[in-house]
C-alpha cells in the first residue's frame, strides 16, 4: 500500500513537471502587494533531485524526454520503497532487543525525499551550455573532502566546504556546517537532505529572506545603492535588491574569504571574496517560481555560471534550526581525537 502511495506522489510530481515546463512560455502576472510590488510573501520549498552538473551520459542533452522522465520517477519510487522496507526491518530488530533505546542514526523518515518541482533538466547548471562547472583559473585552490566526515583529507585552512575536514586539531579544521556556520542555504540556496524551505517577508523598502537551514535572515534593502565598503565582509555578504518586471533581483557582494565561490558538501572552489552573486526570483505560475543563480567570479572561474531550479509555495511554517543549541558533536570530534592521541 505504501508503494502505491509513493507512485501516486511521483505521478503528481510528473504532472507538476509538465505544468512548470509549459508555463515558462507564458507571461505570468503575479499578485501585487499593497505597495505595488510583485508578491513573494510566504514559505517556498526548493527540494530538488536534479544534479548540479550534467552527468556524462546526458552530454549534449539539456532535458529528459518523456520516457526518461518516467523511468527516473519510477526508479525513485522503487528506491524509496526498498529503503522503507530495509529501515522497517532494522528498526524492528533493534526495538526487539532488550533495553534498546535507539534505532541508530537519522533515518529516511527525516529526509525530504520528494522534489515538489521538476524542471526535467539533466542539470541545474544551464550555463555553460554543457551543464558543467567551468574550468577554474590556474592557481585556484579546490578543496575536496570525505563528505561522510570519516576520513580527513589533509589541507590548509580555511576549510570552505560544508562537510568533512582536514584534521581534528581545532574547530577550524572542520567543514562549515559541522561548525554551524554555513549550510546549503547559502546564499546561494541549494537543495539538501532536509529543511529545504525559505520564507520571504516584504514591506515597502525591504525584503527579508529567511532560510530554514541555519535559520539565517538576510535583510535586503530595495534600493540600487552602493554596497558597503569592500573591507566589510560577512558570511552571507551584503545584499541589494530591486524589481525587474515581475522578478525580484538580489545582488550580493562582500563575502568572507573563508567561504568558497561554490562550496557544497564535498568540494569547494576557490574563494568568494570577490564574487558577485545575482539571485533572480521569477514567478512562472501561481505558487511556482524560478530561482536563478548567477555566479560571476573571474578570480575563481574562467566563465560565469548560471544555475536554475524551481521553487514551490507551501502551506507550512518555519521553526528555528538551532544548530548550536546542545550541539556536542564538534566538541566530541575534537575530544575523541585527543583521546586517540592524534
Amino acid at each position: 500500500m505504501k508503494i502505491v502511495v509513493k507512485i501516486s506522489t511521483l505521478a503528481l510530481i510528473s504532472t507538476l513537471y509538465t505544468f512548470s515546463a509549459s508555463s515558462h512560455a507564458q507571461e505570468f502576472s503575479p499578485d501585487l502587494t499593497e505597495f505595488g510590488h510583485p508578491d513573494f510573501r510566504g514559505v517556498w520549498n526548493f527540494s530538488n533531485k536534479t544534479p548540479l552538473e550534467r552527468p556524462e551520459r546526458f552530454a549534449g542533452q539539456e532535458f529528459l524526454n518523456d520516457e526518461e522522465m518516467e523511468t527516473l520517477l519510477q526508479n525513485r519510487a522503487d528506491r524509496a520503497a526498498a529503503t522503507q522496507r530495509s529501515e522497517a526491518i532494522a528498526s524492528q530488530r533493534i526495538l526487539s532487543t532488550e533495553n534498546a533505546r535507539s534505532v541508530g542514526a537519522v533515518n529516511n523518515f527525516w529526509f525530504e525525499s520528494d522534489a515538489l518541482g521538476e524542471n526535467g533538466r539533466t542539470s541545474l547548471v544551464v550555463y555553460p551550455a554543457n551543464g558543467r562547472i567551468p574550468e577554474v583559473v590556474p592557481g585556484t585552490r579546490v578543496q575536496r573532502s570525505d563528505a561522510n566526515g570519516v576520513t580527513e583529507i589533509p589541507g590548509e585552512r580555511p576549510v570552505r566546504y560544508t562537510h568533512g575536514g582536514i584534521g581534528r586539531d581545532g574547530p577550524e579544521d572542520r567543514g562549515l556546517s559541522e561548525r554551524c556556520i554555513v549550510f546549503n542555504s547559502g546564499p546561494p540556496m541549494f537543495s539538501g537532505p532536509y529543511n529545504n524551505n525559505m520564507q520571504i517577508f516584504q514591506n515597502r523598502d525591504h525584503v527579508v529572506i529567511l532560510t530554514e537551514m541555519g535559520f539565517d535572515a538576510r535583510i535586503v534593502p530595495l534600493e540600487k545603492t552602493d554596497h558597503v565598503d569592500a573591507a566589510i565582509t560577512s558570511w552571507s555578504g551584503d545584499s541589494r535588491g530591486y524589481f525587474e518586471g515581475s522578478s525580484l533581483v538580489v545582488e550580493t557582494r562582500n563575502f568572507s574569504d573563508a567561504i568558497a565561490s561554490i562550496g557544497i558538501r564535498e568540494v569547494a572552489y576557490g574563494s568568494a571574496k570577490n564574487r558577485l552573486l545575482i539571485e533572480r526570483f521569477t514567478p512562472t505560475a501561481e505558487g511556482v517560481l524560478d530561482y536563478e543563480i548567477t555566479i560571476d567570479d573571474p578570480d575563481t572561474f574562467q566563465d560565469r555560471i548560471v544555475i536554475l531550479m524551481p521553487m514551490t509555495r507551501v502551506d507550512e511554517r518555519l521553526f528555528e534550526y538551532a544548530c548550536h543549541a546542545g550541539n556536542y558533536a564538534l566538541r566530541n570530534i575534537l575530544r575523541g581525537a585527543r583521546a586517540e592521541g592524534i
